[in-house]
Parts: structure tokens; sequence; C-alpha cells
């Protein structure tokens, strides 16, 4: 009978998988909601009702949920969805408030809510088409840490938050330690940044008020790995596979990063980052004090990256130097050069004819053994007397001046009478 599981020889295990787990890998309901849809007779295996989830189930065999077919089995996918204020998270509510399904794209298929957040609660809601991947990440081993802003009332310090971070026990029931941190107070309210990773029904608000503080808004910020980032309410944004598969992997993923911390650099990348005017020159200044330093004789340079060893050559011996050269005579190789002159003579003397062009005295010269003349001196004649001779008398005292003759004017003296 379908509605029975098929006996299977003692140790072995029976093939396939159970029903609800492929009813929730499927993307039709949650493990729990379909154990509800198979005890209400709502799925059909190949073609009987079943009433049991204790049922194995196989790729061959033909299911069927409320008359349709199962659907088909497609990749896991994550989104991130900013819940707003006063959403119901469920599928459907008893009391006909709106749910977040209700408030999807369209164009979403049929996914699963990752845990739940309150009705007054807002912020990060993770959202999947794969019961098994919903399943996983609720899973309190995978130990993921989901932070919370929240805004309480009242102006707690930071002593007072103490049994919070030591673990607090509530109505009888054990909260583990919580991170808080006392961000700032703003007029009769404080916010604070609270880390659990545990997820009881409306934990934040009756651990705050068990420490008479009330919360009035609360925000949830990072879900794990995953951050509300810059979603604004009612926002839906996918995780591409190839992020999701990284912080799926082998250790379940990390916690989203906090700002505020500074991840250790390396050695070397601090080195790049702090790098100061003149840093260039100097290392090519040590480059070239390192090419040109002294090195023994025929030693070999240690190649450069991406080049060849350069090899130096030893300095030749003194013995086995040249003998320094004669000097030379240019005004004697100059005056053998010149033409006309004539073969075989010694250099530095000159031709006959020039020796005797040069002591022929000319015109302009006299012979150096005939005293010279003194030239006759002329009386230059007086320019300013009109008609004068060579030489005028001087004129007599208080004459007056010749109009052409140099000098300054004498004044003129005042008139008697």
């Amino acid at each position: 009978m379908a509605g029975k599981e098929k006996p299977t020889p003692q140790g072995t295990a029976p093939a396939g998988d159970r029903i609800a787990k492929v009813l929730s890998r499927r993307g039709v309901a949650s493990r729990r909601e379909a154990e509800r849809l198979i005890e209400a007779g709502e799925v059909t295996v190949n073609g009987k009702i079943i009433t049991s989830p204790a049922l194995n189930v196989t790729d061959a065999d033909l299911i069927t949920i409320s008359g349709h077919p199962l659907p088909r089995l497609e990749p896991a996918r994550l989104w991130l969805y900013y819940k707003p204020d006063g959403l119901v998270t469920s599928a459907s509510d008893e009391k006909g408030r709106d749910t977040v399904f209700d408030h999807l794209p369209e164009e979403l298929p049929r996914v699963m809510s990752v845990g739940r957040l309150d009705l007054n609660s807002e912020g990060l809601l993770l959202l999947t088409n794969d019961g098994e991947l919903k399943r996983r990440l609720e899973l309190p081993s995978t130990g993921w840490l989901r932070k919370y802003r929240v805004r309480v009332n009242g102006n707690p310090t930071d002593p007072d938050l103490d049994p919070l971070r030591q673990g607090i026990t509530v109505e009888g029931e054990k909260f583990q330690p919580m991170s808080v941190v006392l961000d700032r107070h703003q007029g009769a309210n404080a916010w604070l940044t609270v880390g659990l990773r545990e997820g009881k029904n409306r934990e934040i608000r009756r651990a705050m008020a068990a420490i008479n503080l009330t919360v009035n808004r609360l925000i949830r910020i990072s879900y794990g790995p995953f951050r509300l980032g810059e979603l604004k309410p009612g926002e839906v944004e996918e995780v591409r596979a190839k992020v999701l598969r990284e912080q799926l992997g082998e250790g379940g993923g990390q916690d989203a990063p906090d700002p505020a911390a500074r991840k250790p650099r390396s050695a070397g990348a601090t080195a790049a980052r702090r790098r100061r005017p003149g840093d260039e020159v100097r290392a090519l200044a040590r480059a070239w004090e390192e090419d040109n330093a002294p090195e023994p004789s025929g030693a070999e340079r240690p190649a450069r990256p991406g080049g060849k060893a350069i090899s130096r050559r030893a300095p030749a011996p003194q013995d086995e130097a040249r003998p320094p050269r004669a000097p030379r005579n240019f005004s004697t190789a100059r005056s053998a050069d010149k033409p006309g002159a004539k073969p075989g003579a010694k250099p530095g003397t000159k031709p006959p004819a020039a020796r005797a062009r040069r002591e022929e005295p000319g015109p302009d010269r006299q012979a150096p053994d005939r005293p010279a003349k003194p030239a006759p001196r002329v009386a230059q004649p007086d320019r300013g007397a009109k008609g004068a001779g060579p030489r005028s008398a001087p004129a007599k005292p208080g004459a007056p001046r010749a109009a052409g003759r140099r000098g300054p004017k004498p004044p003129s003296r005042p008139r008697k009478g």
C-alpha cells in the first residue's frame, strides 16, 4: 500500500527520501506544513491518498498536492527582503491581517521565509524557494549572528546592560548571552545594537522589559553574512548564486563584517598603502648606489627581476698600461702643414721671401736706424675774432667777449646813475 512504508530487510535503509522532505525541497511548503497537508489528505502518491508522513518516495513516484502535480526541482535561490512594519510573517493569518507574501513582487516564484519577524519589527528577512535551504539556515547549529538596531524608551547606562551580556532568565526561560552596544542617546530614547545567535519568540523585547526598558522600534540589519544594506522597506534583492555557494560551503559561512572593525593587514600591504612623497626618488637613488658600488675584479652583479646578470670588467693592471705620449707642438705642426712650405724645411722656420717682406719698411714705417723728425707746429687761427691773425692780442679788461668764443657768459654789472 502507498499509505504504509514497505518493509525492508533489517539493516538496510529504505530507498528515497521522506515525503515531507521532498515536498519541502520542491518549495511546496515547510516540513511542518507538509506534514499538515498530508494529515489533511491533500497529498497523493501514485494515485493513492496518504495520511502519514512516514513514507519514502523516489523520483519514479507520481506525487500530487490538492490535485496539482509536484513542481519540478529547481536550483536553490535566496532573496533579501526588507520587511515593513505591520506585516505578519506567515503564509496566512487567522485574523485576516496582511502578510509579507501578500506584498511580494508578482515575478517572484513561490518562496518561504527563513525565520520570522514580529508584527511590529522590520528589517532583513530571508526568502528562499528551497525548503531544505530554509531548514539549514534556521538551525541553531549554523551559529550565524543576527544583528538588530533597537530603540528603547529610557536613558540606560552601560552597566545597566550587563545582565543581557551575561545571560538572563525571563519567566523561567533562559536566554543566551547577547552582545549589546550602547550607541547613543536621542532625547528620551536610546539606540542599541544587539546581536544574538538564537531566535526565540520576542526574545529581545522580553529581555529588554526584564531590565525595565521598553522597545519602541526594532530593525534587523543582518542575518549571518547577509546584510540589509541600502534596501528600502518592501524592496527585494536576490543573492547571486556564486555568493550563495560561497557562504553555504564548509563551515556554514561567516557572519556579516562589522563596519567599525578593521581587517588585519599584512606587512607588505601596509607598506604599500603608506607611501610617502619622495619614496620613488629614494628607491632610485638606492638602486643607483647598488649598481655603482665597488666590487672585486671580475665580480658579477646579481640578476635583476626579469633581467640577466651583469658582469663588470676588471681594470687593467698598472704595469701593462700604455706609455705616456709625447706632448705635441701644435704651432710647429700647423706651420709645417701650411701650403708653400719647402719640402725638408725645418719646422718652425719661415721662407726667405716672407722674412724680406717683414724687414722691408713700408710707407708708414721708418727704418729703425733713422730717428724720426718732430712734425712742425702750426699756429691755429683764432676762430672767435673775425679777420684775426694767427694769434690775436688779449682783449682789454671790460671789453665784451667775442660772440663766437666758447665759455660761460659773465654776469652783467649794474649801471651807475
